[in-house]
């Protein structure tokens, strides 16, 4: 029988308060910073496995597929958020986000990046592009994840994005696991995984400092807890298609 992979529980909602007055700044900074730490997709079984060596290059090369269909997907959610933002200092800095994965020329940024990684794994970048091979449970969660950034107004939608707090230490990890774990990559793949680590830092940082400046009512600090809620299950479940589609495990 198949254990189903652990996966962080829902704490009880945060309360609201009966005149919806907020929470202090710093009260609130350190309920989103704990809800991101808490169920980010770092424990997840098949990170976890990843990140200790347990992953056959299929499984590895399986969740390369499914996680770029993620990565294609990041700039046209913040192509959204940028329309939604008020002040032109604002869309300017949320353009470089953009421009961190499309590049500003071609054979630039994270989506050239992570199309080296599946290279340097021995997948084709033509079948890598296509997307033929994503899996729909991927999709799916992909997806919804961009239809929320589409609908959502400016704080949710910015607030969905503050998985960035906890990137830069699964980015770590990975730089430091992958060499030991998986030596058959060439060096050169793991460059997405560098360049992202100033990255998350600086967009995380930015993106907390926004949501708890627009957050000025407690209705608005739970809507913002409950967008990177979601977004942390959108996280979780890509990771639960991955793991429950990608053939064979490895024995170690």
């Amino acid at each position: 029988m198949t254990t189903a992979p652990a996966r962080p529980l829902r704490t009880a909602a945060p309360a609201a308060r009966p005149d919806d007055s907020p929470l202090p700044s710093a009260a609130f900074e350190h309920e989103l910073r704990e809800l991101a730490r808490s169920r980010y997709h770092d424990t997840h079984p098949f990170n976890v496995r990843m990140h200790q060596g347990g992953l056959s290059p299929t499984e590895l090369r399986t969740w390369i597929v499914n996680r770029f269909h993620y990565q294609r997907s990041i700039p046209v959610k913040d192509a959204l958020i940028l329309a939604k933002l008020p002040e032109p200092a604002m869309r300017r800095s949320w353009l470089r986000r953009i421009q961190d994965h499309d590049g500003v020329t071609d054979g630039e940024g994270g989506i050239e990046r992570w199309l080296r990684l599946g290279e340097a794994v021995g997948l084709d970048r033509a079948e890598l592009e296509s997307g033929k091979s994503v899996l729909p449970g991927v999709r799916f969660a992909v997806d919804g994840y961009v239809n929320f950034c589409r609908l959502s107004p400016a704080l949710e939608a910015v607030a969905s994005s503050l998985t960035e707090l906890c990137a830069p230490s699964i980015m770590m990890t990975r730089l430091e696991t992958f060499p030991v774990h998986y030596p058959w990559i060439e060096e050169s793949g793991l460059a997405y995984f560098r360049s992202r680590v100033p990255q998350g830092r600086r967009d995380g940082v930015e993106a907390l400092t926004w949501v708890t400046d627009w957050a000025r009512t407690r209705s608005e600090q739970l809507a913002a807890l409950s967008a990177l809620s979601f977004k942390c299950d959108v996280l979780w479940s890509l990771l639960d298609s991955v793991e429950h589609g990608s053939g064979p495990r490895s024995t170690g």
